[in-house]
């Protein structure tokens, strides 16, 4: 029998499974994952973006992890020997309705503890010759790191540790007993005294496996990007967002400067017909009658009707989605957007409609169970593991 089981190979489950070792590192640990390998999926498909922490409600748990997350995940990574680059975040406004909206964001900033520059239209042109807008805000922590290698540490550190990792592992029943758990699989069962479970796009899923009616459903949204031929390789030299509008759940489309030194183009985001469908063709039957089934998921999609018609229009045709870039960077025309693999957001919905803004856990007598982990969850990835186990030792009366 295993002291603890962590279901999930993407940042948060080896990050917590890695953060449990290092605090008890004579339990007995096993993490399991579906797929053949970690970060395969939100990890493995986001723009590698370190946060700051720029847009979340002062105090929030997003706040605040990602606040710590921004310091922790360069710590790992001068610790590791992984890449990345400090190159900044400049938030862009392109007309007076922006640069209303921008001080706004500058209070937030304030009260969420950033380091901050107010830049006027010329300065914003001295910093980045090829954005355009009336003003900006530069957060010079923001950076950028692929996750996947990030999470590659975390696995070698975890099996440095003694701890196991499988992979081709897929949890099929679980059964929640007086003294353990039962994880059945494949390839036979497991028992273990506590099970923590970071299963992004399938959260619903386990809670359901454990017996229990989740008061939320996970719908998925695709996020699609496009690239930047390599002569646009230095088109910008941070990070650029445009200012989000405040009615809308999503940042808009922005400009990454990639850790491999390509810039891309997006997200936007549309409603995924699959759970795991990063194909625009990707459809299931079964996942689509069980999203649009959900009551609270329809009520989203009728309040954002409007906006989400505009996102798919974006979708299947590049003119929409290019004039969106080019508000704050006019030079980019049609035959530079290239394709680009596409993310699923596992975003979970509230019974009433609402879009689960934080973090949010369900937890049973021995189970914990990481149920909507927005972004900035790959920041946040080192805080987060360390209030899962904050969580256990109370929930569980570990010492």
């Amino acid at each position: 029998m295993y002291d603890f089981i962590i279901v999930g190979g993407g940042i948060i489950g080896m990050s917590t499974a890695m953060q449990l070792l290092e605090r008890y590192p004579d339990k007995k640990l096993l993490l399991i994952e579906k797929e053949s390998g970690p970060a395969r999926h939100q990890t493995g498909h986001n723009s590698g973006v370190i946060h700051a922490g720029v847009y979340y409600t002062p105090g929030s748990l997003k706040a605040r992890f990602c606040l710590q997350g921004n310091i922790d995940t360069k710590r790992f990574c001068d610790e590791n020997g992984i890449r990345y680059d400090a190159c900044g975040k400049l938030l862009v406004a392109t007309n007076t309705l922006e640069m209303e909206r921008m001080k706004a964001l500058w209070e937030r900033t304030e009260a969420n503890g950033l380091e901050r520059y107010w830049l006027s239209a010329e300065e914003l042109r001295e910093r980045e010759p090829n954005i355009t807008g009336l003003g900006g805000i530069l957060v010079p922590s923001s950076g950028i790191v692929n996750y996947a290698e990030v999470t590659e540490a975390m696995a070698g550190r975890i099996r440095a540790m003694g701890g196991e990792v499988r992979y081709e592992t897929e949890v099929i029943g679980l059964k929640e007993k007086a003294t353990d758990v039962e994880v059945t699989t494949p390839q036979g069962s497991l028992s273990g005294r506590y099970l923590i479970t970071c299963s992004g796009l399938m959260a619903d899923r386990v809670v359901r496996m454990l017996g229990h009616e989740p008061d939320f459903r996970i719908c998925p949204f695709r996020g699609e990007y496009y690239l930047l031929p390599p002569e646009h390789n230095r088109i910008v030299k941070h990070l650029i967002y445009p200012i989000p509008d405040p009615g809308m759940p999503f940042l808009g489309v922005h400009l990454t400067r990639m850790i491999d030194g390509t810039v891309t183009v997006g997200p936007n985001a549309v409603l995924a017909w699959k759970r795991e469908g990063y194909r625009k063709t990707d459809f299931s039957l079964s996942d689509s009658l069980e999203t649009l089934g959900y009551a609270g998921i329809r009520k989203v999609l009728r309040a954002n009707l409007k906006p989400g018609l505009v996102e798919l229009k974006n979708s299947l045709f590049k003119g929409g989605y290019l004039k969106e870039v080019q508000k704050y960077c006019p030079s980019i025309s049609r035959e530079d957007l290239k394709s680009y693999p596409a993310g699923v957001r596992a975003q979970a919905v509230s019974r009433d409609g609402k879009l689960v803004d934080d973090f949010l856990f369900v937890k049973t007598g021995r189970t914990i169970n990481v149920c909507n982990a927005p972004s900035p969850a790959a920041t946040s990835a080192l805080p987060i593991g360390r209030h899962i186990i904050a969580e256990a030792q109370q929930q569980f009366g570990l010492k």
